[in-house]
């Protein structure tokens, strides 16, 4: 199975939903979703993330299905290090989650680490992890002592349209990275594509592999700005 985890695109937060240019990511990633030969698609319950999946249903001619455990993190994610102003971890200079010894906590540790420690990203990450577990056992693989059991040999291509913080907090589960050196080396662009690939192995248990990690090569070929989450042009 390949598991395609997609961004939604440049957004209104206000109003939950997709700017103009948006929903020009939304229509190039649909592109790419079909020379990726998409088989189920999946998509978060809050609205800019629905809407972002409906070009690429729309192409394809299949719905998408709600995931609710899929929507985006956010007080969950607020720190008030250190000035006391409570703000987003992903508002932190990156620096912090890798000075004064933060870089080799082990994966265990994580939620140790200056600044996280004062959020409650345990819970969310917890939560993201047991329903992202049963949402893989629905797909045929079963998480066991930290591979996953493969219940069936599913080979299909299914895509995820979520958010950034939340697919860098699966990601931390899914791979066993440290979700303080998640949070501090890698970023997520709108409609950035990540891809993970679970092989049937002939054994009868999997892993999942990163092939690749926010690709935004659709935005490049539709001849859209790659301005790295309406930052700096890549």
């Amino acid at each position: 199975m390949l598991l395609y985890i997609i961004r939604h695109g440049d957004p209104d937060y206000q109003t939950d939903s997709l700017t103009e240019r948006g929903k020009k990511q939304a229509e190039a990633v649909a592109k790419r979703m079909c020379a990726a030969r998409i088989d189920r698609v999946f998509s978060s319950p809050m609205g800019r993330a629905r809407e972002t999946a409906e070009p690429t249903c729309r192409a394809l001619g299949i719905p998408y299905t709600i995931e609710d455990w899929a929507h985006e993190i956010e007080d969950e994610r607020l720190t008030p290090y250190p000035d006391g102003v409570l703000k987003s971890i992903s508002d932190l200079p990156n620096t912090v989650f890798r000075q004064n010894g933060n870089a080799d906590l082990p994966y265990d540790k994580s939620f140790e680490c200056t600044g996280i420690d004062q959020t409650r990203m345990k819970e969310a990450v917890t939560r993201i992890e047991a329903h992202g577990d049963a949402f893989l056992e629905r797909l045929g693989y079963r998480k066991e002592n930290g591979v996953y059991r493969i219940l069936q040999k599913n080979e299909e291509r299914v895509a995820l349209f979520c958010h950034a913080a939340f697919s860098r907090a699966w990601l931390s589960t899914l791979l066993h990275i440290p979700l303080h050196l998640m949070w501090g080396s890698f970023l997520y662009t709108h409609t950035g594509v990540t891809v993970l690939r679970f092989k049937n192995y002939e054994n009868g248990f999997t892993a999942p592999r990163c092939l690749c990690f926010s690709d935004m090569s659709h935005l490049f070929a539709a001849g859209l700005d790659l301005r790295f989450d309406n930052g700096i042009e890549i």
